[in-house]
């Protein structure tokens, strides 16, 4: 037996656990029509096939009507549902993982115009600010129906063969009795006592246990300190804590740190990149120490070696690692392996949950296999034949495409204009908080290298050179460069959020920064600019600022960019830009009309995307094969690419992310692996 500690079983209560990892409960937002269908148990059952333990699903599985989904939830108060969460709890004991589910009632974190438009029910009329909807103060026979409802839903997933069921109550409507700045009740239910704010809780508990029977786990996601003033504070949700444990009723605590009313209260809870790792740990190890009762914790432990610290130390009985398991959903098996340096990095960045805070499905920002499982290879498959592959741009699409490639067992070289890869994300790693992303280009190289990827720096690729290797296919992902010349006239007088970023530019001291694009760009620049100590304003002709940041990303911009005292403006577009003196003029108008206003600053900074760089693309094109073409038929159903435009053609000719058109990180990595997995 191996002697890592994160290898090691654990027994919980009659179920062995055959390591120390988790993936907690969270909701990908793959359901269809309520139901966890193919695509979100092909999902589930990757990570199982992975090596982890116990795999959670859903985020909170509703379990009454008047708990509608905000972001496509599990619907687990229908019948219906039981044999889809059979297939899937069956595929997932076939991998020897254990499986469980976690129910939930929102209670006043959903809005009341879903579903089927039923009032929002909560202890208080107080309204969440995240979900925004005003509460009906729930009635004794509301608490009964929910209890209720609680029970049927854990017969449910019992019958559906779970090995148990984990209650959400953090910020849900357990969690809304037990903290006395949302329970206004009056009664057995309310008032200022632990005892009857726990009450809802408990019975809960009970209406299961006598439910389902003792041979079945049960256990709680509970947030055992709010950090808000008036509500759960340390010393009461250490009493929480031992309270659960005395019971009897559940069989281990899954401990939280925080509140999620808000969004920069969620990010706190689940910090994302730039933010300490694992912040709440050493806390969960407190609530361990103080009930010497099976403890479980996740909140962006990213990497084995804080995983492996976690248990060795004993501060948890079980590690959450859950966004690093959509990153890297073998990372298990790797460990096993002693392949650890070939788990790919979870960097933070949380395009996977601020896309279904968004309404979305989640998807990692360097892992496009995750959520297309189905489609898309975590491992790479072989070719048949081996083809010599030329890439032109060493950026996160280009390295995806070689990364692939030589996986396919393919010869493969890379062009790079610049002395380094990276592409655009050297750029964003520019910034402090960001500074992770360079992960996504680092894991590439080392697989590159490891597969024997040759690479030219310092080469700017011309038709010549590519000729020259005499390949059987051409990608081209050379990127982008900024658009700055969208203005009526004064287009001279502006620069980019890059030439900021990049420093090839100094900061003005009263600047504007017209963000057009809603991504980190521009919100990275103005931060820039505001830290040399200069008047900001960002102005957007969007009802809101940087929409492609989403929500908890634009945290820890808006703390930055408050504190530094910068203006936001919303629904203004800059028209033109003229010179006075020393000074620039920019000229506002608005899409909606009846608009003309002045500002008067010494810099403008403009944030529109990219245009393709492809000069090199069109130079190659009439010596294909192809012309360029894709089928998209073929590319979307994971067939090789077969069109002949020119039989005398000696290369296939693709272009990828950036080089086709402005979109992100994930778009670009997703361009490289559906292309090149056929190749």
């Amino acid at each position: 037996m191996s002697s890592d500690p994160l290898l090691q079983p654990y027994q919980l209560k009659h179920l062995t656990l055959r390591n120390r990892i988790i993936v907690t409960s969270h909701e990908p937002a793959y359901p269809e029509d309520g139901m966890p269908k193919e695509r979100y148990r092909a999902y589930t059952v990757e990570r199982a096939k992975g090596g982890v333990a116990l795999t959670m699903t859903a985020g909170s599985a509703a379990v009454s009507k008047d708990s509608p989904p905000v972001f496509n939830n599990l619907l687990a108060y229908k019948d219906e549902i039981v044999p889809f969460i059979r297939e899937m709890t069956d595929a997932v004991h076939e991998q020897g993982a254990a499986i469980m589910i976690q129910l939930t009632h929102l209670g006043r974190r959903t809005r009341w115009d879903k579903g089927d438009w039923l009032p929002v029910i909560a202890p208080s009329h107080q309204r969440e600010a995240a979900h925004r909807a005003f509460p009906k103060k729930l009635e004794d026979w509301d608490i009964a129906r929910v209890i209720k409802d609680f029970a049927d839903a854990a017969e449910r997933m019992k019958a559906g063969g779970m090995d148990g069921v984990e209650l959400e109550a953090y910020g849900h409507l357990i969690d809304q009795f037990t903290s006395p700045v949302t329970n206004e009740l009056d009664g057995p239910y309310g008032g200022a006592s632990l005892d009857t704010r726990l009450r809802f809780c408990l019975d809960v508990f009970r209406a299961m246990r006598a439910r389902v029977g003792d041979d079945f786990i049960l256990g709680v996601r509970y947030t055992a300190d709010e950090g808000l003033p008036g509500g759960t504070g340390r010393a009461e949700g250490l009493e929480i804590s031992r309270r659960l444990r005395d019971s009897g009723l559940i069989d281990y605590l899954n401990v939280i740190r925080g509140h999620i009313d808000t969004d920069p209260g969620l990010t706190d809870v689940i910090p994302i990149q730039g933010m300490a790792n694992s912040p709440h740990l050493d806390f969960a190890g407190e609530i361990r120490a103080a009930t010497h009762f099976p403890t479980f914790h996740a909140a962006k432990i990213p990497d084995v070696a804080t995983a492996r610290h976690a248990i060795a130390s004993g501060k948890v009985d079980m590690v959450g690692m859950t966004r690093a398991h959509m990153t890297d959903p073998h990372i298990v098996r790797k460990i096993i392996e002693k392949r650890e340096d070939d788990i790919r990095p979870c960097v933070g960045a949380n395009y996977c949950l601020d896309r279904i805070y968004q309404g979305g499905m989640a998807f990692c920002i360097h892992n496009a296999a995750t959520g297309r499982e189905e489609t898309m290879p975590h491992a790479i498959p072989k070719a048949e034949i081996r083809r010599k592959i030329v890439i032109a741009g060493a950026g996160p699409a280009g390295l995806e495409a070689a990364r692939v490639s030589a996986e396919r067992g393919h010869d493969v070289v890379v062009f790079e204009a610049a002395n380094h890869p990276g592409g655009q994300i050297r750029l964003t790693a520019q910034s402090e908080r960001r500074r992770e992303m360079m992960s996504i280009i680092d894991w590439r190289m080392g697989q590159c290298e490891k597969h024997g990827v040759v690479f030219h720096f310092n080469s700017w690729a011309d038709a010549d050179m590519i000729a020259a290797e005499s390949p059987d296919v051409v990608i081209i992902a050379t990127g982008g460069l900024p658009h700055t010349d969208i203005l009526s006239s004064g287009n001279d007088l502006v620069v980019s959020s890059w030439d900021i970023i990049s420093g090839d530019v100094k900061p003005g001291a009263n600047v504007l920064v017209f963000d057009d694009a809603g991504d980190h760009a521009g919100l990275q620049a103005a931060e820039i600019i505001a830290k040399a100590g200069a008047r900001v304003e960002i102005m957007t002709p969007d009802r809101s600022f940087a929409p492609e940041v989403m929500a908890m990303n634009l945290v820890p911009y808006m703390r930055s960019l408050q504190a530094l005292d910068v203006t936001f403006t919303v629904t203004y577009r800059l028209e033109a830009t003229e010179r006075r003196g020393n000074a620039i003029v920019a000229r506002v108008g608005s899409d909606y009309g009846g608009v003309a206003r002045e500002r008067v600053v010494d810099q403008i900074v403009v944030n529109h995307g990219t245009i393709p760089l492809d000069d090199l693309y069109f130079e190659l094109r009439p010596a294909s094969r192809n012309l360029g073409e894709v089928s998209y038929d073929h590319l979307i159903t994971g067939h090789a690419q077969t069109i002949t435009r020119n039989a005398a053609g000696t290369y296939q000719l693709f272009r990828i992310g950036d080089a086709v058109s402005a979109r992100n990180t994930h778009a670009a990595i997703y361009d490289a692996l559906r292309l090149a997995k056929d190749l």
